[in-house]
């Protein structure tokens, strides 16, 4: 097959936009709670440091990669601000891809925006000290970080882990210096070693030149030689015993071949699986189409976990949604990965492409004005979601309503930031019936002078302290146990949690 080569826009100017921040004070999880301390992998599963199973269900971030030499989208909010909005939103992982650059002294970050006090505690700071603040911030929230070496330089992907510039004992260097930076950090729980391999990159030929999956060892036992606690994400490769598939997504070979590490219990293969707005592929235009879908899904990467043999992470999907295809092929592969409701973390793991909305191939959860949620796009997410890693399900709780004997609902409302003049907050609707929900709508009556000042995932209409939500077009639908979410902005901040209910209709 020919593989069509998807480019990126990536958008690298700073455009100073004025936005109110939310970041705000948070405190830090216990140490027993659902995700906490170093992961590992026991069969198809990933298990936190209790042993308990954990979902990854987030978000990638870019721009350490790219000659800003930093994550986007500081030209127009603080980076805690937007930490703060990916855990409203139930996101619970980061993925940080970068690019070698980081590491040279010469490297200067760029398009950062420091009027209003924004990103204040990140002037004078190289790229590793920035990098080091994102995932300070991000435990702090609960979230975990994944960091992806994601090119060898700003310039451009490669196919190989290596480049004349960037040779194989630069790149296990510099990995090796990430994961001592992190040691003893459990936020950061492993590293994406090498960002979509291709052509000519193959999987168990035995050469060493191009052979990634003896590279993926010879790295992942360098990494876990300085910090034996990380997980290490290998992707697959384009070409497969004549079969080509995605970059990075073709993992047909690693039933036979396994990446076999120093340390057990520390591989996650990781697909990439994209739509027509990256690339046409076949299975698109077979008749079937999207039903055929979950076969050819089986058939590069879903087998290892249908057979026990690895946790499987979608580190990147994405698509603009402008065509009926893709909005079909988003659908089929939501409900493919398993829904958390369902299956708890017996799923398969995920992170979207991308949060940023300069993908030009994509888009991402984020509008253009870095602020506002397309809430369609996250829509499509929200039952695949696992808020800070819950293993058994979304959420419980809150209160109850009628709709029929066998229509009802329970509500959950979690303050997930408050900085004293606002707070975000997320709530989540479980379907506590037997028959599906059709719609449904959540009440409460804040004790305070609260006022919505924005939201997501759901419309609302407040009369003083009284507020009524109700579901968005995209997520009324909640098949019995299942659930669906929302979250919004208000202020002041300081309230007390308040009763909620949930109707179903």
């Amino acid at each position: 097959m020919f593989l069509l080569r998807r480019f990126r826009s990536w958008l690298c100017v700073a455009v100073a936009v004025l936005l109110l921040p939310l970041a705000g004070v948070h405190t830090a999880r216990a140490a027993d709670a659902p995700g906490a301390g170093y992961w590992h992998t026991s069969g198809r599963q990933i298990l936190d440091a209790a042993g308990q199973p954990v979902r990854i269900a987030g978000v990638n971030w870019f721009g350490f990669e790219t000659a800003n030499y930093v994550v986007h989208g500081l030209w127009s909010r603080d980076y805690k601000s937007m930490i703060d909005q990916m855990r409203s939103l139930g996101y619970n992982t980061i993925r940080l891809p970068y690019s070698d650059d980081i590491f040279k002294t010469s490297t200067v970050p760029n398009s950062i925006d420091f009027s209003s006090g924004k990103n204040a505690d990140l002037q004078g700071l190289n790229s590793l000290q920035i990098m080091d603040r994102i995932v300070a911030y991000a435990g702090q929230d609960g979230l975990k970080v994944i960091l992806d070496r994601h090119r060898p330089d700003a310039g451009g992907q490669s196919a190989l882990w290596y480049t004349a510039a960037v040779p194989e004992s630069t790149w296990i260097a510099n990995l090796r210096s990430l994961a001592a930076r992190y040691a003893g950090q459990s936020t950061v729980i492993g590293i994406d070693l090498h960002n979509e391999p291709h052509d000519p990159a193959c999987w168990g030929c035995g050469d060493i030149s191009v052979d990634w999956r003896l590279a993926a060892e010879r790295a992942g036992d360098a990494v876990l030689s300085v910090n034996p606690d990380l997980l290490i994400f290998v992707e697959g490769v384009q070409t497969y015993a004549g079969v080509s598939g995605w970059w990075g997504g073709n993992l047909m070979g690693a039933g036979q071949y396994p990446v076999e590490l120093s340390v057990p219990g520390r591989v996650v293969y990781s697909a990439h699986d994209y739509a027509t707005s990256v690339a046409q592929q076949s299975w698109f235009s077979d008749p079937t189409f999207p039903a055929n879908m979950p076969a050819v899904w089986d058939k590069y990467w879903g087998y290892l976990f249908r057979q026990n043999l690895a946790p499987v992470w979608v580190g990147e999907f994405g698509t603009t949604l402008a065509s009926t295809v893709d909005q079909k092929w988003l659908a089929a592969l939501v409900g493919y990965l398993r829904p958390t409701s369902t299956y708890g973390a017996d799923s398969f793991s995920w992170t979207f492409w991308s949060w940023n909305p300069n993908s030009g191939d994509t888009g991402g959860i984020l509008k253009d004005d870095w602020l506002t949620v397309d809430t369609v796009k996250d829509g499509y997410l929200a039952g695949v979601k696992a808020p800070l890693f819950p293993s058994t399900g979304t959420g419980t709780g809150g209160g109850t309503g009628g709709g029929g004997s066998t229509a009802s609902c329970a509500a959950a409302y979690t303050v997930t930031s408050d900085w004293g003049s606002g707070f975000n907050a997320a709530v989540t609707v479980t379907n506590t019936g037997a028959s599906a929900l059709k719609s449904w709508q959540v009440k409460w009556t804040w004790g305070g002078t609260q006022q919505i000042t924005n939201m997501w995932n759901a419309t609302y209409t407040q009369s003083g302290a009284s507020v009524t939500a109700v579901n968005a077009d995209h997520n009324g639908s909640v098949g019995a146990g299942a659930s669906a979410g929302f979250g919004f902005g208000g202020a002041p901040g300081g309230g007390a949690v308040p009763s909620v209910t949930c109707t179903a209709m």
